[in-house]
């Protein structure tokens, strides 16, 4: 699944190592019901949608939490 930034977020991913854990992080993502993948240069990190939805600024979103690490090969 794919992430854009031209929507307003509307999927909050939450979790993970240190470096990505500390501050919850917003997105727009087309279809909240499947899985995500997050290009972070030289790996991705995975994220599953979860039933659970937090409202911000009055709008839903829902919650995706971190699953793991995969790094690119080279």
């Amino acid at each position: 699944m794919a992430l854009t930034s031209t929507e307003r977020p509307n999927a909050l991913l939450r979790g993970g190592p240190q470096d990505i854990s500390a501050q919850p992080e917003y997105r727009y993502v087309e279809e909240s019901t499947e899985k995500l993948k997050v290009f972070q240069g030289n790996y991705y990190d995975h994220y599953e949608p979860t039933a659970e939805n937090e409202v911000r600024e009055g709008r839903a979103h829902r919650v995706y939490v971190w699953t793991g690490r995969t790094y690119v090969a080279e």
